[in-house]
Parts: C-alpha cells; sequence; structure tokens
C-alpha cells in the first residue's frame, strides 16, 4: 500500500512537471526567435519585438512576461518575437539600439514606435493592440461611448465633424501620441449627449471617471501650441505611478512633478501607514485641481533608491519632493514628513510655482560631476550587496595585477641599483 502511494506520487509530480514543461514550450513556440533575415520582412505587417542581450538582467526579468504577451496576441495579426543583439550587429545598426531590452511595435511602413511604459504583460498587450489601429476611431454609436467609459477609463475625444484646421491638428497629434492614449471622434449630437463643453468642434479627456474639455484662452497660446501642451499633459492620469521606464515621458509635460516617496514590497503592496500618506497627498490634487493642475503633475514612487537617485540624496519614506523637470532643481518641505497636512502642501505648492523657497541640485558643473561620484559610488555598493563574489573578481583582479605591474617595477629598480653598485665597487677597486 505504501509503495503503491509512493508511486502515485510519483506519478503525480512527474505528470505536473509534464504538464508545466508542455505549456512552457506551448508558450515560447508563440515568441518568434528572429534572425538578421527579419530586416528584409520588417516592413511586412504589424511586429512587435523584444531586442535583447542574453547577458542582460532586465531581459531575463522581461522574459517570462514576454511569453505571456505573445500568448495574448497569438489571434491577432501581429506577430510578437525576439532578436538576440549579440548576434546579429546588422540589426543594432538598423535600429540604433543603445540599451537592452529595447520593446518597439514596427508597424509596416508607417513607422517604428517604442514602448517605455511599464513592463507588465497588461500594459505590453495594451500598447500593442492600441498600435495596431488607426490613429483616429470614429465612434457612431451612443451606446459605444458609454463602453469606452467602462472598458478604456481614459482617452481623448474629438467632438464635430473630421475637417478644417483644428481637425487636422487633434489628427496629426492622435498619430505622434498613439503610444500613450486612444484616440476617438465623435458628432457633435453624440457628443452632447455624454459630455459638457462649449462650442464644436472641441477636444474632451476622459479619465478617472471624469471628462474636461480643452480651453485654449487657459494657455495663453494659440491654439497648435495649447492643444498640444494639453494633449501632452493631460495622457497622464492626476496621480501617477512613477517608474523608471515612464518618468521620461512624465518629464516631457514640463511641469513640476511633486513625488510622494514610499517603500512598495515586490508583490507589490504598500504599508498601511505609506497608503494613507499616499492618499493625503492625492487629496491635494483631487481637491484643487483647477488651482494646481496646470503647473503641476502629481505622482508617487514605490522605490527609495529611484528617489535618491533623483535628489543625490538618503530621501527618508514616506516623503515629498517637487522636481522641476526643465531646470533639474528639487524642493524639501521644510515640515517633516509626519508633519505634513494638506494644508501645508498647498502653502509649499504656492511657495514654489512663486519661487520663494530653497532650491537643491540643478544641472551644473559642479552638480554634474557629483552626480558622477554618486552614480559610480551608488553602483559599485549595489555591486557589493548583490554579489559579493561577482564584486571581488570585478574589482580584486585589476588590482592583483596593478600590485604585480608596481612589484615588478620596483623590483628591477632594485637590482638594477645594485648592478650598479657593484660596478662602482668594481671600478673603485681598480683605481686605488
Amino acid at each position: 500500500m505504501i509503495v503503491q502511494t509512493v508511486g502515485f506520487k510519483v506519478f503525480s509530480s512527474i505528470l505536473v512537471l509534464t504538464s508545466i514543461t508542455l505549456v512552457q514550450n506551448v508558450y515560447s513556440s508563440r515568441v518568434l526567435e528572429m534572425n538578421d533575415r527579419f530586416l528584409e520582412v520588417k516592413d511586412e505587417g504589424n511586429w512587435f519585438i523584444m531586442f535583447y542581450a542574453p547577458w542582460c538582467g532586465h531581459c531575463k526579468r522581461l522574459e517570462p512576461i514576454w511569453l505571456l504577451v505573445a500568448q495574448a496576441l497569438h489571434n491577432t495579426d501581429i506577430r510578437v518575437g525576439r532578436i538576440d543583439c549579440t548576434r546579429y550587429k546588422g540589426v543594432v545598426s538598423e535600429f540604433g539600439l543603445r540599451a537592452y531590452p529595447t520593446i518597439l511595435f514596427i508597424k509596416g511602413n508607417e513607422g517604428r514606435y517604442n514602448f517605455d511604459g511599464e513592463r507588465s504583460t497588461e500594459e505590453l498587450v495594451h500598447f500593442a493592440k492600441r498600435m495596431v489601429r488607426p490613429p483616429v476611431q470614429e465612434v457612431t454609436d451612443s451606446s459605444d461611448i458609454e463602453m469606452l467609459k467602462q472598458s478604456q477609463k481614459h482617452f481623448f475625444m474629438f467632438i464635430g465633424d473630421s475637417k478644417g484646421h483644428f481637425w487636422d491638428l487633434y489628427y496629426d497629434l492622435a498619430k505622434q501620441f498613439q503610444p500613450h492614449s486612444y484616440f476617438y471622434i465623435t458628432s457633435e449630437n453624440k457628443g452632447k449627449q455624454h459630455f459638457l463643453f462649449g462650442e464644436a468642434p472641441t477636444v474632451v479627456v476622459f479619465k478617472e471617471d471624469q471628462h474636461y474639455p480643452f480651453n485654449a484662452k487657459e494657455w495663453d497660446m494659440d491654439v497648435n501650441a495649447s492643444l498640444t501642451r494639453w494633449v501632452n499633459t493631460e495622457r497622464f492620469n492626476t496621480f501617477v505611478k512613477v517608474t523608471r521606464s515612464n518618468i521620461h515621458q512624465v518629464f516631457e509635460t514640463n511641469k513640476y512633478l511633486v513625488l510622494a516617496i514610499v517603500e512598495e514590497s515586490k508583490r507589490p503592496r504598500v504599508p498601511l501607514d505609506h497608503s494613507q500618506f499616499l492618499k493625503m497627498v492625492e487629496s491635494v490634487i483631487v481637491q484643487n485641481r483647477d488651482r494646481f493642475h496646470r503647473d503641476f503633475q502629481f505622482g508617487w514612487i514605490g522605490s527609495p533608491e529611484f528617489a535618491n537617485a533623483i535628489t543625490l540624496s538618503e530621501v527618508p519614506v514616506p516623503s515629498l519632493i517637487i522636481f522641476n523637470s526643465t531646470t533639474r532643481h528639487h524642493h524639501f518641505p521644510d515640515e517633516q514628513p509626519y508633519e505634513l497636512t494638506p494644508e501645508s502642501i498647498t502653502i509649499f505648492l504656492e511657495a514654489v510655482r512663486n519661487q520663494s523657497v530653497k532650491t537643491y541640485g540643478g544641472s551644473g558643473f559642479f552638480i554634474q560631476v557629483y552626480r558622477m561620484y554618486y552614480e559610480t559610488k551608488t553602483s559599485l555598493v549595489n555591486i557589493w550587496t548583490g554579489n559579493p563574489a561577482v564584486a571581488c573578481v570585478l574589482f580584486g583582479l585589476p588590482m592583483i595585477f596593478l600590485l604585480l605591474i608596481i612589484y615588478s617595477t620596483c623590483c628591477t629598480d632594485i637590482m638594477d641599483a645594485s648592478e650598479e653598485d657593484e660596478d662602482d665597487d668594481e671600478n673603485h677597486e681598480k683605481k686605488d
């Protein structure tokens, strides 16, 4: 009986392992392994390609996610593949690759679009499905607009006829910002059923269960520049999570970046007191949107190390900083984090906007030098704490070679000096 039980358990384990292997093989078979012949077919159809290097740690972490992306897009006309850039240098040259992994959506002859969002299965799949569509989609049924509100949560809607300068500008912006948001058009009659606005044609953005119409008068500039800046800033949520992937996009809003810094676990999960801090900071922009939204973009960071790299200092958590993406200066409130309230944060924002608070950082020469020193020091510490053995090999071997060179040089000098001394002694004896 015991033998049968043990045998059954072994059989079950083998069956489970076999099933996992088969599933992995099914997933991996849906990721096309490309080579340099990809350059001949890159303009044919829609491609979603990960350019990677086998030694890259970020690439290895992305690998299981990429398998799931291929599975999710299997029944579409989007072909998901990957290319080992260490083997095919022609591909690297053709696409001008500088970092790994690089994720590109190649839309035939229409263009190449870089993915720089959060590297999650959901975000990657949404990006690919958005890019395969036309830049602007027409919505003719009122029920479809209601469905968009429920499913997409964030999109731009042009209300009016598809003609004239304002429409042409909107369409060009849709092509430019298609990697970041959805763009639609509907008639004035359909638009009035779902949105409040002035005169048509106009554009509204729907996000966080609210809609906000475009108002050129608020920007003190011509329609072209104001609509461009408005779309660029409104493509982000009111309180966005800032990561290494999207921070450069957030910087392009040219606003002050208000960052609440907390520590997020790997699950991910935010501690209760940190979560309450986030809600308190978010309440400031929610209750004062009209007052601060134009000049400030609110967000939060779940990694203190990421915040340290911005401020070049050890930032406590939770805490609050304001970063000027144009001048690279940052500001700290006078209060300690546990002393902050919505009222004190509001006063702090006004002081930053009036430039009446102390500034740190910047882009001067000495700051750049210190930034290089700080980043180098941080990298070395991370290597040592992450893998001491590798650190010993990486830094120990050069030190050993350097010591050998110094030793051999010194010994040679000593031996040469000894020989010269002996020759001098012999010559001295002969003279005597």
